[in-house]
């Protein structure tokens, strides 16, 4: 697991720069948002988070919450849940809210795309069995929806409902009595979301700090 002292010295920083996508400065700036939630101890726990308020009424704040402890999120080859976490592993997950630099390939822009579904499937898949449920899909939809500024929730509720029954009727199809049906795999859902813009959605604030707008 990560862990700093109560400054990070300049390789550290750069090291994780190269890592994250960050600038110094940025990771300076998210290092002492790091200290206050942790209250300056090494590692933060489930419970600092719990205690943001900008959190208390997003309609996904546990999943958004245990998104930082899921061993799959820390680009480590990692599986299942922790219990604390370091900066190191803190600052790869806020990474995934980063917006896009102007100036990347396509190549790029297409595997950060990809990363950020990844995380955001990972966020759904809470049983780590690589499926998400119908119900889920319809979650994610409604989120990014809504999160565009565009439209309403009901608005966004009722688009992401149809979503749902037409990813049922193409990835289910007719059933015999005998069938189960297993859920969306994250190749599946890749190809769902195809052409839905989430490289701008996907934002979350910390102690009045808008990863999208410091990210920029």
């Amino acid at each position: 697991m990560g862990s700093f002292q109560s400054l990070p010295d300049d390789h550290q920083y750069r090291t994780l720069s190269q890592k994250t996508g960050f600038s110094l400065e940025q990771i300076a700036i998210l290092h002492n948002r790091f200290k206050q939630l942790s209250q300056n101890e090494e590692t933060l726990r489930r419970d600092d988070l719990k205690t943001i308020q900008d959190l208390e009424s997003n309609p996904i704040r546990s999943q958004i919450i245990e998104a930082f402890f899921d061993s799959r999120n820390f680009q480590k080859e990692g599986v299942g849940s922790v219990e604390e976490i370091g900066f190191e592993e803190f600052l790869t997950v806020m990474s995934y809210f980063r917006a896009p630099p102007q100036h990347i390939t396509e190549e790029q822009r297409e595997e950060m795309r990809r990363a950020k579904l990844r995380f955001l499937f990972n966020m759904h898949d809470t049983d780590n069995d690589g499926t998400i449920t119908l119900e889920e899909y319809r979650h994610v939809v409604e989120e990014l929806l809504s999160r565009s500024g565009a439209l309403g929730r009901e608005t966004a509720k009722g688009i992401a409902d149809a979503a749902m029954l037409e990813v049922a009727s193409i990835s289910v199809g007719p059933m015999a009595p005998d069938e189960f049906y297993e859920g969306i795999t994250f190749e599946h859902f890749l190809k769902i979301l195809n052409g839905v813009e989430i490289e701008t959605r996907m934002h979350i604030r910390f102690l009045n700090m808008d990863a999208t707008v410091l990210c920029k």
